[in-house]
């Protein structure tokens, strides 16, 4: 209930078209109830089996309704001759059927923007809120089954959204009305007809338990389909590299069974509601047809034909309603299996945020301290037992060590992807986990070892979400990126779609695109993890001095692999286990005789 209760909230922002929704839901109900009504003096007129009389028409109740609807048509009736009443009653009919699906199509219009809405805001939550989370979330959660949750199980929800707000705003209105006036024609018949309908609402909750059940397997199912299918296009160039083509094939047919297996128990289940809604339906009716035509033949009863014609036909109409609800039960119990998954994510609380007291970090202008710090990642050993560190204002650090010591989670714990577990850090004094993570961030230009490029323009890559820059700035950029001449020779200039991740692209030209976005950005402090990809001797020289333009007049903390870098490196920090082993300048660093940095020169640098 309290996940219903939930997709519900959405609809909030949507009050005034649930208003006028509910207003035109009670004019269909009305004049649906109408035609029904008029179908008694139809029948009385058409086959003038009862002879009608001009009577008093009483005064308008609950408890008289039905005799004031009776009296006040028979009236009309016998005011005119049988055809002109037979006229006027088939206007009537005719004018009630309009206005009735008038009002169901002007309930549907106010509705459609509530009912749409819900879930674009649920996708936009979920897309946002996904943003806020740390990396620490990403790295325990497999990317393919993160969007099947926001695509599969979002649509999931749609469904089942669609169906209880159809439901509630159309079925309950109806079902009363229809069942008032089944009890003014004849409460004895419609209790004894009310009281076969618990033992069908158990059966269906009994469906509708199992539907719920198996729908958490069919989500689990597809999302590990959607995981498998995200990795095998990802790893498209290894798999074939490798020759895997079979194995992939035959691992995606394993997940692929299991979602069909699981998704053919559930549609065979799920079908039992119309059959069995509809055959119970046609039981009632055929009761009623039994037991009042045996009154009315038998004269046990003073219902008139119209009455009898009438009450079966509301009965049928009531009928739809009910399986509308048996319905709306089997897409609530799959649908929410999905919104169970998707509110799983949406409670998860970012472990990384602003205090409610963070201030504005405006601007860099003296040191960043690393200060006793430790961490560790959810699962495994120590990174860091006691890593002390600190860089200057306009100072070239290089971090150097073995690979796997910790040199990327250390310059990822300066703009707080992770944070410490002890210890702290400050820029200008001010402890990073005090300050705003948008201003925090906002100093800083990051370029990764693995460029991360996006299928859209070269344009709308360098300016990476801002499109108020002006073109001289970003044809600026990419010329300090020695990407300038490369992108006049593609086909559309700086407007040529790079393709998902800059597949169009060779090494060389991604990086310089990543290193012209980070120029643009112009930030006081630049973190760089240079690529150790092989190059070509001449794309290795661009990006090279593209770097060093990158770097000029930054403070740069630089994952350093290159021998030119670490030479002009103002200080080196070497990592080894759980902090900082030596630091200095290279020409220091290499007086001394046995210390690590020697070795790791020795061992990786000494042949560059």
């Amino acid at each position: 209930m309290n996940t219903v209760l939930r997709i519900l909230g959405y609809l909030k922002p949507y009050k005034k078209n649930i208003t006028f929704a509910s207003i035109c839901m009670l004019f269909f109900v009305a004049f649906n109830m109408a035609t029904i009504v008029l179908i008694i003096p139809f029948i009385n007129v058409l086959f003038g089996n009862e002879d009608i009389v001009k009577e008093v028409q009483p005064e308008f109740s609950i408890g008289t309704a039905k005799d004031w609807a009776v009296t006040g048509m028979n009236n009309l009736i016998v005011s005119v001759d049988v055809i002109t009443a037979l006229q006027y009653l088939c206007l009537l009919i005719l004018g009630s059927f309009v206005l009735k699906n008038l009002f169901h199509y002007m309930q549907i219009w106010f509705m459609a923007p509530a009912e749409q809405g819900i879930i674009r805001d649920i996708r936009m939550d979920m897309y946002t809120h996904v943003n806020k989370l740390s990396l620490a979330y990403f790295a325990e959660e497999k990317k393919g089954q993160l969007m099947s949750r926001i695509i599969n199980d979002a649509k999931l929800v749609n469904d089942s959204a669609l169906s209880v707000v159809h439901s509630i705003f159309r079925d309950p209105p109806t079902i009363l009305g229809l069942t008032i006036m089944l009890l003014l024609l004849d409460w004895q018949l419609t209790l004894i007809v009310f009281l076969v309908l618990p033992i069908t609402g158990v059966i269906l909750a009994k469906i509708g338990d199992y539907l719920k059940r198996k729908s958490h397997k069919m989500q689990e199912a597809i999302a590990d389909l959607t995981a498998v299918l995200e990795e095998g296009l990802s790893n498209t160039r290894i798999i074939k590299a490798f020759r895997m083509e079979k194995y992939e094939i035959a691992k995606y047919h394993k997940y692929n069974e299991e979602f069909y297996k699981t998704h053919v128990k559930i549609h065979r289940r799920k079908e039992l509601y119309g059959p069995f809604t509809e055959t119970l339906s046609v039981l009632i009716v055929v009761l009623i047809l039994w037991f009042m035509g045996s009154r009315i033949l038998t004269e046990q009863t003073d219902m008139s034909s119209g009455q009898f014609v009438a009450y079966v036909f509301a009965m049928l109409q009531l009928m739809a309603p009910l399986k509308a609800f048996g319905q709306m039960i089997s897409g609530l119990a799959t649908g929410m299996a999905g919104a169970q998954r998707i509110f799983s994510i949406l409670d998860v609380k970012p472990s990384i945020g602003d205090k409610p007291d963070a201030v504005t970090l405006e601007r860099f202008t003296d040191r960043i301290v690393y200060r006793d710090v430790q961490f560790r990642y959810s699962s495994g050993e120590p990174v860091f037992t006691n890593l002390n560190a600190e860089i200057q204002y306009g100072q070239i650090v290089a971090i150097v060590g073995p690979s796997g010591i910790g040199k990327s989670t250390m310059v990822d714990l300066l703009p707080r992807f992770y944070d410490v577990t002890g210890g702290s850090i400050s820029i200008d004094g001010k402890d990073i986990r005090d300050v705003t993570l948008d201003s925090l961030r906002g100093l800083m230009g990051i370029v990764t070892q693995e460029t991360m490029l996006f299928n859209a323009s070269i344009r709308e890559n360098i300016a990476y979400g801002d499109d108020t820059i002006p073109m001289e700035r970003i044809e600026e950029a990419a010329r300090a990126a020695n990407a300038h001449d490369f992108i006049l020779e593609t086909p559309n200039g700086y407007d040529t779609v790079i393709g998902d991740r800059g597949t169009k692209l060779s090494g060389g030209q991604r990086q310089r695109l990543s290193i012209a976005r980070a120029i643009l950005k112009n930030p006081p402090i630049l973190i760089l993890d240079e690529a150790t990809s092989s190059l070509d001797t001449e794309s290795e020289l661009l990006v090279q001095n593209a770097i060093e333009r990158l770097i000029e007049g930054r403070t740069a903390i630089v994952i350093a692999h290159r021998l030119s870098t670490i030479q002009r490196a103002d200080k080196i920090l070497v990592l080894g286990q759980g902090g900082v082993l030596e630091e200095g300048r290279h020409d220091e660093l290499m007086q001394h005789s046995g210390g690590a940095y020697k070795r790791l020169y020795d061992l990786q640098f000494a042949f560059q």
